[in-house]
């Protein structure tokens, strides 16, 4: 049977990032060679796990151009790979970049991503996500860019949306009515969820409830839930004591609660070493106990506010 645990390179093959403990995790030699080795790493590391599931995007540095590489030395024909559209990487390779990555949800944007992800990825390419589809940006009603994306899909790749921002559920639920030709458009969905922000967890259950794949994302907020992530909010610190008294590192308790959700189909794990993806696969044999469960409510930040703070991380 296959791991719900699947890899995101959103960290490891890009120089900047907005997760915490990147000096600690990378140190300062980050040109592509390194990280396309570092990136290896990681993956070899997955793939030895029983990792099946890799997540990349256009705007996740080279990612693509990294993991294609990889499949083609290591031969992995058995990885299912989504990749994403709708922001362009612009950093210049550099940690102090003033821009990292712009957003673009046209339908011009689309064919010209969908054309360098395929050039890449060739028939590799399982899942294709809108980049953190919102409501405001149109791409939720945008109609000549569904028949674009239902064109992708009656090629057989899997057409879905990702999200971010306090108003997941609203944009989970616009994603779901969606129809072309008869049938439902966006049939993946990657939120994030994640002890401090679970608010879009009653939107992913109807997502999968309605025959979506529900993929979870940020489940450790951006190094927030992470030995020694140095988080000194209520929420965070109340994690690190339940996982304490579970005899476990809080990032694998903030994977397993994840994985607890019935409606969740993969828990990425943004792994930079390879030690994060084997505690995120160790996750996968916690159970937690019923007190433990009782104390998850009493974790959860507002929305709002969890998510303006997010937006104030530090490149780095």
């Amino acid at each position: 049977m296959a791991l719900r645990t699947g890899v995101g390179l959103a960290a490891v093959a890009r120089p900047a990032y907005i997760t915490s403990g990147r000096a600690h995790d990378l140190g300062a030699s980050r040109s592509p060679d390194e990280l396309r080795r570092r990136t290896w790493v990681v993956l070899d590391a997955a793939y030895a796990a029983g990792v099946r599931y890799v997540d990349v995007a256009r705007s996740y540095g080279r990612s693509e151009e990294f993991l294609a590489q990889w499949l083609d030395e290591r031969g992995a024909d058995d990885v299912e790979v989504g990749s994403k559209w709708g922001y362009r990487y612009v950093g210049g390779w550099r940690v102090d970049a003033d821009v990292h990555e712009v957003k673009d949800h046209a339908v011009g944007a689309f064919h010209e991503q969908v054309a360098q992800t395929r050039a890449l990825l060739g028939d590799r390419l399982g899942v294709y996500h809108v980049h953190s589809a919102t409501l405001d940006t149109g791409v939720l009603t945008d109609r000549a860019l569904h028949e674009a994306l239902a064109r992708l899909r009656d090629e057989g790749v899997r057409v879905g949306v990702s999200t971010s921002g306090p108003a997941q559920g609203d944009a989970v639920r616009a994603a779901l009515d969606v129809e072309v030709g008869g049938a439902p458009l966006f049939t993946s969905v990657q939120s994030t969820w994640n002890l401090l922000e679970p608010s879009a967890g009653p939107a992913l259950a109807e997502a999968h409830a309605r025959g979506a794949r529900v993929i979870v994302k940020e489940v450790v907020a951006n190094g927030r839930l992470v030995p020694g992530g140095g988080d000194a909010s209520p929420g965070a610190r109340r994690a690190a004591e339940l996982a304490d008294g579970l005899g476990v590192p809080v990032d694998r308790l903030a994977a397993a609660a994840a994985l607890a959700q019935p409606w969740a189909w993969r828990v990425l794990s943004g792994a930079v070493l390879p030690g994060h993806v084997q505690s995120a696969v160790a996750a996968e044999a916690v159970t937690l106990p019923p007190h433990v469960l009782d104390a998850l409510p009493g974790l959860v930040e507002e929305p709002g506010a969890y998510w303006a703070a997010r937006s104030r991380r530090a490149w780095s």
